[in-house]
This record gives structure tokens, sequence and C-alpha cells, in this order.
């Protein structure tokens, strides 16, 4: 039967099938493919990942952890006569083909669960800021939990960002297990996407999994299914593991916790200064979290977390803005799809403290270059601000807007019969002069084109009539509406109370 709608009055029509564009399919929802940008030549790629693995094989790894040690050498790793233990190419290139190239993270809603590997490309969120940009007074304050309840519940509203990591730091919580536990409570209340947080200690994962198995109804049931994964750094640069890290790994393998072990070398101060000779360091050092994770348990669900991190050699900050961490998270993307494994790169992560042309630039620049070299997990890449240090509300839904454009760039144009169609060119051409109201245009704004609730398309006489309004207050009126009235329900009653017998709840 044809679906398509008829042909109805050109301006109406457009206007009435924008006023519902909710309820039409996304023309290019996440998981579109990426890999399109690569800034290395294949020689130049080759030449970098046999350079890592020699470096793996001569310098490896210092401060392994006793069991770590003893592990990785009744594997076949070998200690230095310093002490470090180094790594043969050829148990790196075994890790490698055993580990995971494609795997499901969960969402507690499994229609909202993603497939992760491939050339697949999905936003979402990483970051632990310290400070909120407060949707009120529009300065910087120290993060609460209810700020982080908050991001939870209006990203659930956002088809654009894929999963959730817990994007600031509940400053008010002091204690750091009560930290942990209600940075996950907050997760679990406000959104059913995949999420994603941190355990200070190993000690904090199995009472939480037990939180976790409360809110499923019985005991065993979240590693079952694990919808929540774990950000970890078990390597710090130069070379070597933390012993804290390296546990909380341990745990988390046990209870079946996918993880994401992360690389956050910083260019000119704990990895080199140039590009080439950072991104040999980088990608061994995760490739040492490979096979640690590896060698614990073969083809576990891990995220390859190579994330260049770049700061102001004028000054020692952070940069997380620039044209160099475009291109450096992008070769990562490059180096991650070269050996098959499933990546995370960090980008958007805009020095800009307000919303203005300096945001603008560093999110677009970096958030595209990320996309289309195929990072599978493009981490920081929704409502950071700051340099890392802050979070905001409207920059998350000005971030969900520009990724649905990006998501767009990937998709790329289908060309075939329909899509090409001469002889409607030539009734549009000898007939009415134009192709307004057309069958074919109405399904192609449908299908093909993606509009935005933010950016202004106005002319500057009817942006004036309205108000003038820029996109950040645009932003700032759409967050206060989505929070003052989504209230999810996430958690069975019966299970909140348990949960909150057992644990400090603060929320």
């Amino acid at each position: 039967m044809n679906t398509r709608p008829q042909r109805s009055g050109g301006r109406s029509s457009r206007q009435k099938l924008r006023s519902t564009k909710g309820s039409t399919p996304n023309p290019a929802p996440p998981g579109q493919a990426g890999g399109q940008y690569k800034p290395l030549a294949d020689a130049d790629t080759q030449r970098i990942i046999s350079a890592a693995f020699n470096l793996l094989n001569t310098l490896g790894m210092g401060d392994v952890p006793p069991r770590l040690a003893k592990l990785f050498l009744s594997k076949g790793a070998e200690r230095r006569a310093d002490g470090r233990i180094t790594f043969p190419v050829s148990l790196t290139e075994d890790v490698i083909t055993m580990a995971a190239r494609k795997f499901v993270l969960h969402g507690r809603d499994p229609e909202r669960s993603i497939e992760i590997g491939g050339d697949s490309v999905h936003f979402g969120t990483g970051g632990a800021a310290v400070q909120t940009l407060d949707l009120e007074s529009g300065t910087y304050r120290p993060s609460t939990l209810k700020d982080l309840y908050d991001f939870t519940r209006l990203q659930d509203q956002l088809e654009n960002v894929s999963w959730f990591t817990r994007c600031c730091v509940a400053t008010d919580i002091p204690d750091n297990f009560d930290l942990d536990v209600n940075t996950v409570f907050a997760l679990l209340s406000g959104t059913t996407k995949p999420v994603a947080t941190s355990f200070t200690l190993a000690e904090h994962v199995a009472p939480i999994v037990t939180m976790l198995d409360i809110a499923e109804g019985g005991a065993g049931k979240f590693s079952a299914r694990p919808y929540i994964k774990a950000h970890i750094s078990p390597v710090i640069s130069p070379l070597r593991f933390g012993e804290d890290a390296v546990d909380v790994t341990y745990a988390c393998i046990e209870h079946n916790i996918p993880v994401s072990c992360i690389t956050a070398a910083q260019a000119g101060a704990t990895a080199p200064a140039t590009p080439a000779g950072f991104l040999v360091q980088s990608l061994a050092e995760t490739l040492a979290s490979l096979l640690m994770v590896n060698l614990i348990s073969p083809g576990y669900p891990m995220i390859f977390s190579n994330w260049p991190l770049v700061i102001d050699l004028r000054t020692g900050a952070f940069s997380g803005g620039g044209g160099e961490t475009a291109l450096l998270n992008a070769a990562s993307a490059q180096l991650s799809n070269a050996l098959g494994l499933p990546s995370g790169i960090a980008s958007s992560m805009t020095d800009a403290k307000a919303i203005d042309a300096q945001y603008g630039a560093e999110k677009g620049i970096t958030a595209l270059a990320a996309a289309l070299a195929g990072g599978n997990l493009v981490y920081e890449s929704s409502g950071m601000t700051a340099s890392l240090l802050g979070a905001s509300f409207e920059a998350f839904l000005l971030d969900n807007e520009m990724h649905g454009a990006i998501y767009r760039t990937l998709r790329g144009i289908e060309v075939n019969d329909e899509t090409l169609d001469l002889e409607k060119i030539e009734q549009a051409v000898t007939g009415e002069g134009h192709f307004l109201g057309q069958d074919e245009t109405i399904a192609a704004m449908e299908r093909d084109y993606i509009y935005p609730l933010l950016a202004d398309r106005d002319p500057p006489v009817t942006w004036a009539e309205k108000g003038h309004a820029t996109s950040w207050q645009k932003a700032n009126r759409q967050a206060k509406e989505i929070l003052a009235n989504y209230h999810p329900q996430y958690l069975d009653p019966a299970c909140e109370a348990e949960i909150k017998e057992k644990f400090r709840i603060y929320l």
C-alpha cells in the first residue's frame, strides 16, 4: 500500500510536517558509519603500531601490582632487572586476536541497548566536572547530587546521546563510598539508557552490585545482563600501573561489569609533545590495559579507550578544544580501527566557559573529526565545558542538536533510481518550475533532512519580532521546561525502599 503523503499545498504542508516532527523517524540516528577521515597514512599507522609493540617489548610497564605481575609472567611476559614487566610482541598480538571485537552495551531498557565496534559511531558523555553552570544565575558553582540526577533525566530525553556516563561529581557527598553508591542510584533513577560510572575502590563494587540486584529483583540479575560499565584508568602515564585501579578492574570482571580502560596521557607532560611520539606511548599504554583484561578473562568486553589529551605548553593548562585534540583523537580512532578493537576517544571538550563562538567552533571541529575518523564511542561529547571542569544543561541540548547534524553527515548520500528520478526533474522544469509540494519533496523532508529546534533560521526581521533570542537562551528555556515536567519513575517503589533501607541515599 502506498503510504507516502499526497501532494498538498507546499508551504503549509512543510509547516505541518515540522510541527509534527517528533512523531517521524530520525533521519540519521546514532550508530552511523565513520572511518572516512584518516589523518595517518596507512604505512604510518602500521609504523606507530609496530613502535608501540616494541615499546612494550623493550621498556614495558612499571609498578605492576604483585598478582598482576604473577599473571603476566605466567603468560609469557618477562621481568627486567629493574623490575619492569615487558611483553613479547607475539603475546601482544595474541591478546589482540582474542580480544572482543564487538559487543552490546545493554540499556536497562533493552530497546536502548547499543552495539559497539566495527565502524559505528555513538556520541555520549564522560567527565567528572566539579562545577555546574547554573540555569538561573549563569555562573559556575560546585556540582551536587541533584545536578547529577537532573543531568541524567535531561539527557534521557535526548535521542542523540547514546549512553550516559556521570558527567559531574556530587561534591556535596564527602564520603567516597556514599558518593559511589549515590552516583549509581542517580543513574538508576534518571535513565534506562546504557550508563557508566567509576568506583573509587575495589571494595565498593560488590555492595553496589547488591544494590543493582535489588533494583532488578534478585541476586545475580544485574550481572546476568549488566547495563552499567565502569570507567577505569589502570595505567598512569608514563607507562606504569596504578594499583587501586587494577584492583577495581579485577572486581568489575568478577561481577561481569564491562570496562572502559582509559588512557589519558597529556602531550608534553606525561607523554611526548610530538604527535607521533605521543601516539606510540599512548597506544602502548592502552594495549597494556588490554593485556591485563584479556589475560584475566579472554575476550572480556573492554572498550579500548585511548584518549589523547593536550595541554597548552605555554601555561600547562589542559586544553580540550584545540585542533591538536581533534587530530590526535581522530588518529587514535584510526589506530584502534586498524587493530579491530572497539574504540573510545574523547572529543567536544570545549575550553569555553560560556555558550559562545569559541564553544561552537571547538565543539564542532573536534566532534566532527572524531566521528569521521570512526571512533565507536565519543566520550565527553555532551554537555562538557570549561576544559572538563564544568557541565552545562544548555550544552546538553545544543550538543544533542550538533550530534544529529554530524550523524547526518556520516550517513552520506543514497544514490538510486528513486533519489535520482530524472523524470521528476523534467516535470518540475517543464511544469510549475519548482519542487515545492511534490510528494517526493515531502518524503525527502522526512527521510533526508534534520530540522533543528534551537538553531535559528528565521530572517533578521522575524528573529527580532520573536525577541532576538540566542541559542543559549532558547536552550536555557528548554532545559528548564524539561526539568520542570519530566520526572521518570524507573525504580519500583518497593525496590527503591529496600535500597534506601540498606544504603545511605541522599537523593
